[in-house]
């Protein structure tokens, strides 16, 4: 069985927009576990950890979690999580396919090919991850 990472943003300003964030993920990975694939949800797997242990550990672990499933399935708002974007950039880099739209992990799922895409967004992913530090360094 396949095991899918599912990437896209969990911060937010409020206690509400990470939960409607983790929300979104996990609607995701139910889809995935509905297609036949086992699914790697870290949204939900540190859903209340905020505090409780620090940023770089959660992260971190998050990596070497996804360094052990076979692809990753993006949210539609990925682009909007520098985490998503490392992820993707980390995912590719190591040879895991990443999958923009459900269909496509779907095809994947079925016929076990896909690398088309790839180098595309992992450009797309480091033109994200740039402009969100260039927007946090302008102090926005």
């Amino acid at each position: 069985m396949k095991v899918v990472y599912v990437a896209g943003p969990f911060r937010g300003d409020s206690a509400w927009e990470i939960e409607c964030n983790i929300r979104r993920a996990e609607t995701l990975a139910l889809a995935v576990w509905r297609a036949g694939a086992a699914c790697l949800c870290p949204h939900t797997n540190t859903r209340f950890f905020q505090g409780a242990a620090g940023d770089e550990v959660l992260l971190e672990g998050d990596l070497e979690l996804l360094l052990r499933c076979d692809a990753v399935i993006l949210t539609e708002d990925w682009t909007n999580s520098s985490g998503a974007c490392e992820e993707v950039i980390f995912a590719i880099r190591h040879g895991i396919p990443v999958f923009e739209y459900f269909a496509s992990l779907k095809l994947w799922l079925e016929y076990g090919t896909h690398k088309e895409i790839q180098s595309a967004l992992e450009a797309k992913a480091i033109q994200c991850r740039d402009a969100r530090r260039a927007k946090i360094g302008a102090g926005a």
